[in-house]
């Protein structure tokens, strides 16, 4: 997100769910409080995960595993089965790169990653379940043209002390008969019990509709910020 926002890049790829592990929660909040970035299309990938080691270390010399959050939690019945001590990385790419040089130790990662940083790949697919998908979106400082099988996703704070304020704002939904394909909260980090929303819809934010819609969010919302119009890459 760096890298787009200095120009040092034009487009960027972040997970942003998983189907095991949920919700990336830091991709949310990053979107939301800290870049204005725009969400211009969504990639689906099959995930699995390898237990990588230093070559010469046996799968019996492991005591601790390092990766991503996410990665770790997708493998959780394997490590506790294994008795492994985990250690959450930035990256799982990141994992594969401190242990290089290491001893007893092992990261989760891809076998790209292996091949990279010149691993041993102990055993493969040790995700919990096989059909382990992430979500992934492109962001870039604009987002999608295209108008056919094209979502919006916005994000939004209520006002305060307003009974019913989500189930009026998702009644415009209803009012326009546009399709919800995704609800999710995050707190928003200013007390405790506040929440910001973040809503995924069917429709270009530039239709006729949409276009309504997104006004009568803003105009009853206290906080609120269109993430962009995109699409499935295929």
């Amino acid at each position: 997100m760096d890298a787009i926002t200095s120009g040092d890049c034009i487009k960027g790829v972040v997970p942003i769910e998983n189907s095991l592990g949920g919700p990336i929660n830091i991709t949310y909040d990053l979107l939301s409080h800290d870049y204005d970035l725009k969400i211009e299309s969504e990639i689906i990938i099959n995930i699995n995960h390898n237990l990588l080691a230093p070559k010469g270390v046996k799968i019996e010399d492991i005591t601790d595993v390092y990766s991503h959050y996410q990665a770790l939690v997708q493998c959780h019945n394997y490590l506790e089965k294994m008795g492994f001590k985990i250690h959450p990385t930035s990256s799982t790419a990141y994992a594969a790169k401190i242990i290089q040089k290491s001893k007893n130790v092992s990261a989760i990662g891809t076998l790209k990653a292996a091949e990279l940083y010149d691993l041993h790949v102990l055993k493969k697919n040790i995700q919990d379940a096989t059909n382990n998908q992430t979500r992934f979106i492109v962001l870039s400082n604009n987002d999608s043209n295209n108008r056919i099988n094209v979502k919006t996703a916005i994000v939004f704070s209520l006002y305060e002390d307003n009974p019913g304020g989500l189930y009026g704002i998702l009644g415009i939904f209803a009012e326009f008969n546009i399709n919800l394909t995704k609800i999710e909260s995050r707190p928003s980090k200013k007390y405790l019990g506040d929440y910001i929303f973040f809503i995924d819809f069917e429709g270009h934010r530039k239709d006729e509709n949409i276009s309504k819609i997104l006004t009568l969010i803003e105009n009853n919302t206290s906080f609120f910020k269109v993430l962009g119009s995109y699409y499935l890459i295929e």
